[in-house]
């Protein structure tokens, strides 16, 4: 069974930095896309970034371009990497899997979920 554990979040001050982590077990296929999503209490999941298995191609939200960078170093852990946070980033950050060809944007097309990471920028 794909079991997906995200790891990282925290709370940090506008400006900073933080690291999110996704663990990823019990795979039995060798293609796939990981996503970021996250959700702020009272608005849609959105889509933060993607990437495929190999690495070799990612995707990003508008609201996160320059500043968030997804990567993955051994297609078992995918890594988002954030910089310049604003208050506007808060929100439970979720990693999820499709077996897709493409990135998708799109939160239907993503089969298997983690349990979400809570990640709170004070202003």
């Amino acid at each position: 069974q794909v079991q997906l554990v995200e790891s990282g979040g925290g709370y940090v001050q506008a400006g900073g930095s933080l690291r999110l982590s996704c663990a990823v077990s019990g795979l039995t296929f060798s293609t796939y896309n990981m996503g970021w999503f996250r959700q702020a209490p009272g608005k849609e999941r959105e889509f933060v970034a993607g990437i495929k298995w190999s690495g070799y191609s990612s995707k990003y939200g508008d609201s996160v371009k320059g500043r968030f960078t997804i990567s993955t170093d051994n297609a078992k852990t995918v890594y988002l990497q954030m910089h310049s946070l604003k208050s506007e980033d808060t929100a439970v950050y979720f990693c999820a899997l499709d077996r897709g060809f493409a990135i998708s944007t799109t939160e239907l097309a993503y089969r298997y979920w983690g349990q979400g990471t809570q990640v709170t920028v004070s202003s």
